[in-house]
């Protein structure tokens, strides 16, 4: 069998890529090793009740009118029309340092603007001095690595600012120890910050179906429960894959959207070389689904708290199975003209240490214990930030860093993939690109942008 275009990895890159090539090239088929769609943002059923993986909102918000936004190029690029998608913007997000500060954001960046003016009098003109250099810099001109924090300390020279405003911008995005790339950050800061978040009106499930019938509507193909095996090469040309079954699909060109690393790793006689770092980040993630009738003194007006309980912010692998001194408070049902469901959700995220988990992941007993155990924890944790509500919990479901591994193939279960990403989508085969979290863009958008830029480029003008 040959089809002349494949795409491995049927997360929101890889189905975005595989939309702008079927727009010229019907013949274009996604191997996705999973039973569904969707990679990291997918979803799962628990007592009948539908629970998103991986979506907390989505960056890079914009009003219908703007043509030069991200959003709104994506939409072009693929051929959607925006009133397809209703989109609900958040009400009010917030940075909570603990016993030191607060600074509360929206879409409208002039809430941040006087937060910063308030509570950092001090530090804003230099802060207006960020938004200026913002506002020109090009983020994905190939640059080597700058320091974000360095950058930050010596530009605002307050600490507290600094760690307050990278807080959110590492938890949604920085595959790196306590730093960003500059490019990164800015990339971040105006998704977040300037630009603002949102989700969908529906679920993922239904942003998935609408993505996955348009792309089948241009002839589109895609092949779940499909396991790539490897990838077959000869003298720097890709001839196709091997999948687990033994199966053998030939392909004029090849995408990859499932990491640098996982795709070197499928290339027989790769160079060593090509694996490149070894830092990686991993999360645990619960949800809790409680009565909506016995919630009523949680934040209703309130979408993410990003939080800090620690003397000062630490952005990196812990050294017990979590970081719990930090973290994410999301609540998906905060949003604006979000239709009310029957019960309440919260979302609670934080660093952990993936090494640990993986090593009790042996003994399944001992695993699932300190799940509880470490769910447990975490209510406490929240209530000084939401009040109370361990009574009125009626589901709830923790992922580790080995949950993810094992429904994403991601390294360690980094969501955020290799510190070094590789922008042109470049890794040494004239007919094989990546695109996705390693190649650099950040965020739904961006990810799906990452798989349009890097089809723009390599794959339709070959075609």
């Amino acid at each position: 069998m040959k089809i002349p275009v494949l795409v491995i990895g049927g997360g929101l890159s890889g189905i975005a890529a595989a939309i702008r090539i079927a727009r010229f090239a019907p013949d274009v088929q996604i191997l996705e090793q999973h039973s569904r769609l969707g990679g990291l943002n997918s979803y799962f059923y628990r007592n009948q009740t539908l629970f998103e993986t991986g979506l907390h909102a989505i960056t890079n918000y914009a009003e219908a009118g703007d043509k030069k936004a991200p959003l709104n190029r994506l939409l072009r690029q693929l051929k959607l029309r925006r009133r397809e998608i209703s989109f609900c913007q958040q009400l009010e997000s917030r940075v909570e340092f603990y016993g030191h500060e607060t600074l509360r954001f929206s879409n409208q960046f002039e809430l941040l603007d006087s937060e910063v003016h308030s509570k950092f009098p001090q530090a804003y003109g230099p802060f207006r001095q960020l938004i200026a250099f913002i506002d020109e810099f090009d983020p994905f001109a190939p640059a080597p690595f700058r320091s974000a924090k360095t950058y930050l300390s010596e530009l605002l020279g307050n600490r507290l600012l600094v760690d307050m405003l990278l807080c959110p911008l590492m938890f949604y995005g920085s595959s790196y120890e306590n730093d960003m790339d500059l490019s990164q950050f800015a990339i971040m800061f105006r998704a977040i910050y300037i630009e603002g978040m949102f989700r969908p009106k529906g679920s993922i499930k239904d942003f998935l179906d609408l993505l996955t019938s348009h792309y089948k509507l241009m002839g589109g193909s895609i092949r779940t429960k499909c396991q790539v095996k490897k990838i077959l090469h000869c003298k720097g040309q890709v001839t196709g894959v091997e999948l687990n079954s033994g199966e053998t699909i030939e392909c004029d060109h090849l995408l990859s959207t499932i990491g640098s690393d996982e795709t070197m790793a499928l290339l027989e006689d790769a160079p060593a070389k090509s694996m490149k770092g070894d830092t990686r980040l991993g999360f645990i993630e619960t949800i809790y689904e409680l009565k909506r009738d016995e919630a009523d003194s949680l934040p209703t007006d309130t979408t993410i708290i990003f939080y800090n309980k620690g003397e000062n912010f630490n952005y990196s692998s812990p050294d017990d199975y979590i970081d719990n001194k930090s973290g994410v408070i999301c609540f998906p049902g905060n949003f604006s003209g979000l239709p009310a469901k029957e019960k309440k959700e919260i979302r609670f995220t934080h660093l952990a240490n993936y090494s640990k988990w993986k090593k009790l992941a042996s003994d399944p007993e001992a695993y699932l214990a300190k799940k509880f155990a470490t769910s447990k924890e975490s209510r406490h944790l929240l209530e000084p930030f939401i009040g109370r509500f361990n009574h009125n919990i009626v589901f709830e479901n923790t992922f580790t860093p080995v949950t993810i591994e094992r429904y994403t193939s991601k390294r360690k279960g980094a969501i955020y993939g290799n510190p070094v990403k590789i922008k042109d989508g470049n890794i040494g085969y004239k007919n094989l690109f990546i695109a996705g979290t390693d190649q650099g863009f950040l965020g739904i958008i961006g990810s799906m942008l990452s798989g349009v830029s890097i089809v723009n480029q390599h794959i339709l003008p070959k075609l």
